[in-house]
């Protein structure tokens, strides 16, 4: 198998409403967009990627996924400066869930919701606290 690309799609009610947070407010790139469909792309040459699709789309399996926000699943996505992306957002009047805060496993992180309720980690790697991770090296 030849692989030439992988994302993750999420499920929303309302496409508009998502593109608008993750172009304007967070600064993605657009891949493609249609009436049902949008695929991001982080801007620059790490070039993950996320689609959101309408929950009547046709490509959805059958029995699901449904809408529900705040489930099982987060975005996370890793900056390289994630006090200058809080500071940036919060100037811009972006409403913050989660205040910017040093993690004692390596991560200073912010969170916010997006318009369909998925929930954004804005994380930045950082050295973890040796206390927390006792006896062993970074991540293990």
């Amino acid at each position: 198998m030849q692989y030439e690309d992988a994302y993750p799609v999420v499920f929303v009610r309302e496409l508009p409403g998502a593109a608008t947070f993750y172009t304007d407010v967070l600064g993605l790139e657009v891949l493609f967009e249609s009436d049902f469909f949008l695929l991001l792309a982080i801007p620059g040459e790490k070039r993950g990627a996320i689609a959101f699709a309408l929950e009547e789309h046709p490509t959805t399996p059958p029995n699901g996924p449904a809408v529900t926000p705040g489930s099982s699943v987060f975005l996370t996505l890793q900056v390289a400066d994630a006090a200058g992306a809080f500071e940036e957002l919060e100037r811009a009047g972006v409403t913050i869930e989660y205040a910017l805060k040093e993690e004692p496993w390596g991560q200073r992180r912010f969170g916010l919701v997006d318009p369909n309720g998925l929930y954004v980690d804005v994380v930045e790697q950082i050295e973890p606290d040796p206390a927390f991770w006792p006896g062993h090296g970074v991540g293990g």
